[in-house]
C-alpha cells in the first residue's frame, strides 16, 4: 500500500501486518472499515484496558485544560501545557509499562488499577 490520506492523517504502510482495531466510533466508518480490510485485525477484549501512555498524558492536559473562547487561545492554551508538561510523568508512564501489562495480563484483559 502506497502512503495515503486517511482520516485526516498521513499514514505510511510498509507491507502486510496486523493491527488491532478497538471499535472506537471513529473506526468503525465505511472509509476506516475499508483501509482497515487490508489487514489481519486481532480480537480486542470488551471492556479492554487502554495500555497506551499517550492516553494518559492527553489526560492529565484535559484536566489541566482551562475553558477557551477561541481556537486560537485553544491552540495557545494546548502548547504551554505541552511545553510544560512533566517530563518526570512522561517517564514514569513508560517505565510503567512492563507492570502495567502484566496486570492486564492477570486481569484476564479486564480492568486494572492502572
Amino acid at each position: 500500500m502506497n502512503p495515503g490520506l486517511f482520516g485526516g492523517q498521513m499514514i505510511t504502510v510498509h507491507g502486510c501486518g496486523s493491527t488491532l482495531q478497538d471499535n472506537a466510533r471513529p473506526h468503525t466508518t465505511r472509509v476506516a472499515q475499508d483501509f482497515l480490510r487490508h489487514f489481519q485485525t486481532l480480537p480486542w477484549l470488551a471492556r479492554s484496558p487502554n495500555l497506551s501512555p499517550v492516553e494518559h498524558v492527553l489526560d492529565q492536559l484535559k484536566r489541566q485544560m482551562t475553558s477557551c473562547h477561541s481556537v486560537h487561545d485553544l491552540e495557545l492554551a494546548v502548547q504551554d501545557l505541552w511545553a510544560h508538561l512533566p517530563q518526570d510523568n512522561i517517564r514514569c508512564l513508560i517505565n510503567s509499562m512492563p507492570d502495567r501489562v502484566a496486570a492486564c495480563i492477570v486481569a484476564g484483559g479486564g480492568p486494572t488499577r492502572y
